[in-house]
């Protein structure tokens, strides 16, 4: 098994690249987990550095879990590598194991003292190399959600929901053949689960009423967006 062992250790290496720190401390002179939220993800880099930087930061989160699934996760039927006899047949529960692995190491990096961002785009890389239609309808969702809400995090949660519930509504309603039905079910709420678990603090605040709206934050105080125009300047 040393195939599935590589490629846990690879996809976690990828997952756990700290895009919105390199961006933010290399090409803005800050440390965005000093600013806004204190979240090193793409959703405090947007809030904090504008859009262009948060969509950036974002895409390459969700490019990590796509390329574990999509790239290495093929290394598990690389004759070149080490592994003796394949215990696992079906390709989808390797492709998770390799997206569950980027996943955790986008929320806890091992370049950042293991505190990274909460995984909502590095999952939808992962679910986009591994079933595109329930991706497709989770993003419609959650961009529902934040247009009528302007909660980020409410929508995430919403598109994590309903990522399991299209599965099953595709399967039973309208019979539609889905490879590997059962794992992908039984996975997709698990991590529906942690990517729930990652937002527990969003959402409490959306519960006080005190979770702050993308469309009208301004969570740089006065002297750090001056010391951040300086560190940019320099």
């Amino acid at each position: 098994m040393e195939q599935l062992t590589i490629i846990i250790i690879l996809s976690y290496l990828i997952g756990s690249i700290p895009t919105s720190i390199i961006y933010s401390k290399y090409f803005r002179g800050i440390d965005i987990r000093k600013h806004g939220s204190g979240n090193a993800g793409g959703t405090n880099v947007f809030r904090v550095l504008g859009w262009k930087p948060g969509a950036g930061v974002i895409l390459f989160d969700g490019l990590k879990g796509y390329i574990a699934v999509a790239i290495i996760a093929r290394l598990y039927y690389d004759p070149i590598l080490p592994g003796g006899t394949m215990m696992i047949e079906e390709f989808t529960l390797v492709q998770i194991i390799a997206g569950v692995s980027a996943i955790l190491g986008h929320i806890w990096t091992v370049f950042a003292g293991f505190k990274g961002g909460k995984g909502i785009a590095t999952a939808a890389g992962m679910m986009v190399g591994i079933a595109p239609v329930e991706f497709v309808v989770s993003l419609a969702v959650f961009t529902t959600v934040f247009l009528l809400s302007r909660f980020v995090s409410l929508g995430s949660i919403s598109a994590a929901v309903a990522f399991p519930l299209t599965l099953v509504f595709r399967w039973n309603v309208f019979q539609v053949e889905i490879q590997d039905y059962s794992i992908l079910v039984y996975f997709s709420i698990g991590i529906a689960a942690l990517l729930i678990y990652t937002h527990r603090s969003n959402i409490k605040r959306l519960i006080k009423g005190t979770e702050n709206k993308l469309s009208s934050l301004s969570l740089m105080s006065s002297k750090q967006k001056e010391e951040a125009k300086e560190n940019i300047s320099q």
